[in-house]
């Protein structure tokens, strides 16, 4: 008799841990969410930035980041070959650039730190950023090249693991136990607080899309303009998300003309060309966060498995994240490296 699993929470999260398990072979899951597909992800850039977004002090969520942008081009081909749909995976490398000489000192103190790290970054001139993108202001600065940092389509990639062949039920899960599953994982991002009593907050992001005929861009750019920090990811159709805000507002999801304001200035004073792109949409999401900044991958007490406060790293840490839940629900162990994410650190 087959081992039924449920799945709260249709995100990227939980979605990844579903195609981890029917690439498996598990055959019954189920996954409970009203709206799946609308949560966090729906407002991700999609960056794959283990280099970029490292800090100082937080080594084993690092080395988590490392481990799961391993697993992303496997991971990519794979629901691209189950799903028979595009997830738009890009390696072009991700460009750190300075506007200022007070920005320059930034990115310099990020390049010392990434090398410190044992991650690949190379130092560019302004004139060398230039040639990798002619369309950065020619007041440029400088900054760096992180080549290990990818990007992916993150809506993409929704619509691609939505067609995955589980049971989706259409509805929110108030209480865990009240399911009948043998297996019960919680992936419900900042919802996963009132499921399981852990330690998780709404932290407000707010995020632009832009879209011109054709791509300003190549590569990603974290740029940092007059203090100012923003990031603007390219689509080869002529999008460009340009994110994000970082507000500790609880489960406020309203968009704000300041929190425009915060995303376009710096972006434009980075790349000009963006003044003339039309504003498609503006979002507001919620990103699961912890204490610590770092996910919480374990089984608790109550038998539940619990994948949640990813933060701003959901959709790198997705192929890790699902291998690692997919092994705790089939085999009750997991060869992924997730001690330092256990519910048990906050208690």
């Amino acid at each position: 008799m087959s081992m039924s699993i449920g799945i709260v929470g249709g995100g990227i999260i939980g979605l990844s841990v579903a195609f981890e398990l029917v690439e498996r072979g598990a055959g019954d899951i189920t996954v409970y969410d009203a709206d799946p597909g609308r949560g966090a992800g729906l407002v991700a850039a999609g960056m794959l930035a283990p280099t970029a977004e490292a800090v100082f002090g937080e080594e084993d969520l690092q080395a988590l980041m490392l481990e799961s942008m391993r697993r992303w081009p496997s991971f990519a081909a794979r629901v691209e070959a189950r799903t028979a749909l595009p997830i738009s995976y890009r390696t072009d490398g991700t460009l750190l650039v300075a506007l200022t000489a007070d920005d320059q000192a930034e990115i310099d103190r990020l390049i010392g730190f990434y090398r410190r790290a044992g991650t690949a970054i190379e130092p560019l001139t302004g004139r060398e950023l230039r040639e990798r993108e002619p369309l950065l202001a020619p007041r440029v600065r400088g900054g760096a090249l992180a080549p290990g940092d990818h990007q992916v389509d993150p809506r993409l990639l929704l619509r691609a693991l939505r067609t995955l062949p589980v049971r989706f039920e259409a509805r929110d899960v108030a209480d865990p136990s009240t399911l009948r599953d043998d297996v019960i994982i919680v992936a419900a991002g900042a919802a996963s607080a009132a499921l399981t009593g852990l330690p998780v907050r709404p932290v407000k992001g707010q995020l632009l899309r832009l879209r011109g005929a054709e791509p300003l861009l190549r590569h990603v750019v974290r740029g940092v303009a007059r203090g100012r920090d923003v990031y603007l990811v390219p689509r080869r159709d002529g999008e460009l998300v340009v994110g994000a805000t970082e507000e500790e507002r609880g489960p406020d999801t309203t968009v704000t003309a300041g929190g425009v304001l915060d995303l376009l200035q710096p972006a434009a004073d980075l790349l000009p060309g963006v003044a003339e792109l039309v504003l498609a949409e503006t979002l507001a999401g919620l990103r699961p966060g912890t204490p610590d900044n770092a996910p919480v991958i374990d089984r608790l007490e109550s038998g539940v498995i619990v994948a949640t406060g990813h933060h701003r790293n959901g959709v790198l840490l997705a192929p890790a994240t699902a291998a690692a839940v997919a092994e705790l629900a089939l085999l009750g162990a997991t060869g992924v490296d997730v001690r330092a994410f256990g519910a048990g650190r906050f208690t």
